[in-house]
């Protein structure tokens, strides 16, 4: 690895679905994060973590403020409506024969999966699990325009972009959404460089028309805006990542620099955090602000 004496970059990470951890306060999972996400990157663009100043924006505690419910409660299944409509919505853009596709609003979880699993050669079991947690989450962020939840989660990535000032935000899955959401909430939050990563910002009928703001323009051609603090977006996404759907951002959002794809990893391996962080893709779009100060 190579070092620098130049001040670390100054780096804002947000996560995606799956991070709520009911056993540890918010700061003990940010800290954790923080090691591992800066560990990654570093890995990944091959310097030492002391090159970087990274921050975690940690929200999964914000979307269900209440206590963790466990036992006979717990099921396999999608019950939210608009968990299974989201659903519905990204097996047809999948290209999901029409009976799977219509048939997500009413039929079991694991036929969906089973599609999925063969289509993308998966692990069955894995993709059920990771699909539930997947459109749970993103259903409950989504749910309501003026949801307080999503409102505090929004503000809570604002905020923590506000505080530690960083030259580039890094967001994942999920944290796509809200970051888009929060740097257009709060035009004054200058970012340099915005990296998303596996992102279903662009997923039609979906996470696209429930954006804050909503795309502009009469359909089909209806247009999301580059935030206006962000002077350069960059779109990383595996081709075999089902939830960045579609892969390349720059069909749906205006002021993308770069809509890049790369082989992130084999297998399940396609949507996880540390293999974005980590792959060649995102080392050659982060080197070039290393040591500017």
């Amino acid at each position: 690895m190579t070092g620098s004496s130049s001040k670390p970059l100054a780096v804002v990470a947000v996560h995606g679905v799956g991070y709520r951890d009911a056993r540890s306060t918010a700061n003990q999972v940010r800290a954790g994060h923080i090691r591992s996400w800066t560990r990654h990157l570093a890995d990944g663009m091959g310097i030492e973590t002391a090159c970087l100043a990274l921050d975690f924006a940690y929200y999964a505690h914000l979307l269900y403020p209440g206590p963790v419910v466990q036992g006979p409660q717990e099921t396999d299944e999608l019950r939210d409506p608009l968990a299974k409509e989201l659903m519905a919505a990204w097996l047809a853009e999948l290209g999901a024969p029409r009976p799977v596709a219509q048939g997500a609003l009413t039929m079991p979880l694991r036929y969906a999966a089973s599609w999925v699993a063969e289509k993308f050669s998966l692990d069955g079991r894995l993709t059920e699990f990771f699909i539930r947690v997947f459109f749970r989450e993103v259903a409950t962020y989504l749910t309501d325009i003026d949801s307080p939840a999503r409102a505090a989660v929004r503000e809570e990535v604002a905020a923590r972009i506000a505080r530690h000032r960083p030259r580039v935000v890094l967001a994942h899955s999920l944290g796509t959404v809200v970051t888009y959401e929060a740097l257009h909430a709060h035009p004054e939050l200058q970012v340099e460089l915005l990296v998303t990563m596996g992102s279903p910002l662009a997923l039609p009928h979906g996470v696209f028309d429930r954006l804050i703001p909503a795309p502009t323009g009469a359909p089909p051609a209806r247009f999301g805006l580059r935030p206006a603090g962000v002077v350069r977006w960059v779109n990383i996404a595996d081709p075999g990542d089902p939830v960045a759907i579609p892969p390349r951002l720059a069909r749906a959002f205006t002021g993308i620099s770069e809509d890049l794809t790369d082989s992130i990893h084999p297998a399940f391996g396609f949507h996880h955090a540390k293999n974005y962080l980590s792959c060649k893709a995102t080392a050659a779009t982060l080197t070039p602000y290393l040591g500017l100060g």
